[in-house]
Parts: C-alpha cells; sequence; structure tokens
C-alpha cells in the first residue's frame, strides 16, 4: 500500500457491552477523527467487543492506516481516573462472556507468545502531561484480562517486529450519562476524556525519553 503523505495515528474505542447503552471510549475517540495533532493525522476505528474478532479488525485497521502510533482505549467502569497501561499480559480470562457469546477461560492471546508485554509509549510523561492539565490519570499495572487486555496484548504482539510504530491502551471511567445508572460510580465528562487523548498523543509524539516519576501502587 502506498504510504500516505501525512503521517497518521490509529485511536481506537470499543462497542457497547455488559448491558451498556453506549461506550464512552468509542464516543471520546471518534470526537479526534481527523483531527491533527503534531503534524499527524487523526485516523478513529470502533472495535467489536469480542475475542479473536477485535484483533483481526485492529490488524485490518493497522494495514490500513499505516500508523506510526497506535493508541486503544477501553471502558473500566468503576476507575475514577484515565488509565494508563503499563502491561499487557498473555491471558484471556473472562468474567463474562463477550458480545458473540465467547467466554475463553485461562487461554494464551498468543499461543507460544511472551508473558507480557509492556506499553513503549511514555506513559509517565503522559500523566504528568494529564495531572499538569487537570485532567485526573493514574499510571495502571494491570489492564485486565478480558477484551481490553486481548486487544492491548495482541497490539503489542502485532508491533513486535515493526520498526518505529509504538503502541499502548488507556482505560477510561464511565462517561457522565452512564454514572446515571451506576450511582456512586465515579464517571468524566466524554468532552474531558477527548481532550485527555489529545494532550496524550502530543505527548507520544513529541516524547523519546520517558520521564522518571514515580506512579507504582501497592495493591
Amino acid at each position: 500500500m502506498t504510504k500516505r503523505s501525512s503521517p497518521t495515528v490509529l485511536l481506537t474505542g470499543f462497542d457497547p457491552f455488559g448491558g451498556e447503552a453506549l461506550n464512552p471510549s468509542w464516543d471520546a475517540v471518534r470526537a479526534l477523527d481527523g483531527a491533527r495533532i503534531v503534524g499527524h493525522r487523526v485516523v478513529t476505528r470502533c472495535l467489536p467487543v469480542e475475542f479473536g474478532a477485535s484483533l483481526a479488525a485492529l490488524r485490518e485497521a493497522i494495514g490500513e492506516s499505516q500508523p506510526a502510533l497506535v493508541l486503544c482505549v477501553g471502558q473500566a467502569g468503576g476507575r475514577a481516573q484515565l488509565s494508563l497501561e503499563r502491561v499487557a499480559i498473555n491471558v484471556d480470562d473472562a468474567r463474562i462472556a463477550d458480545n458473540a457469546g465467547a467466554r475463553p477461560i485461562d487461554e494464551p492471546v498468543a499461543a507460544g507468545g511472551p508473558a507480557a508485554y509492556f506499553s513503549d509509549l511514555p506513559i509517565k510523561a503522559m500523566l504528568a502531561a494529564l495531572r499538569d492539565a487537570g485532567i485526573p490519570a493514574e499510571v495502571s499495572q494491570t489492564a485486565g484480562t478480558y477484551v481490553c487486555n486481548h486487544v492491548f496484548y495482541g497490539l503489542m504482539h502485532a508491533l513486535r517486529d515493526v520498526t518505529g510504530v509504538r503502541g499502548g491502551f488507556i482505560h477510561i471511567p464511565y462517561s457522565t450519562e452512564q454514572a446515571a445508572c451506576h450511582p456512586g460510580a465515579a464517571s468524566l465528562p466524554i468532552a474531558t476524556v477527548s481532550e485527555g487523548l489529545r494532550i496524550a498523543l502530543r505527548v507520544a509524539l513529541t516524547t523519546t525519553d520517558d520521564r522518571r516519576i514515580a506512579a507504582g501502587a501497592e495493591h
């Protein structure tokens, strides 16, 4: 495929799942479709919440967009901040069935693949920039074992031999619309999440060496 004259960033969200009427990851992502960030054009795709099919759709999107950077975004209801994921693990262990009815238990994402992959985005610098902008953010040490981790691991596995293309994953809270159905749950407006993603992409595209700041956890 002929390379585009303008470099691209691939930004993905997900379909609704788990009985929700919407998925704020896609609502926040699609608001940035076509945006220009540090000379890169943002290309967005919505992935199915399905084991296997989500990775097929992601690989197709990567092939079509030929991105310099891939950032996948998913919802983690109950979290209160934008969660910059540090690590993806090679296991599918579904608490609930996916949207196609599949519920893998203790199965590898990639047979014979390494136990885990680390994000190669500058997550500490992204964290600092988000907090400086007043957007709640954290570094997360687990992306779970559902479709989000499946996609994160599959992304890094697909990029392992691709020179110059980096990838990572961010989890976001419920939207304010969803929170009305989840009393007491933390939420963020979709516009705030979109702005956070814009900041995260800007930092990822302009930072070579990540910052060394504490962002660990005790549990």
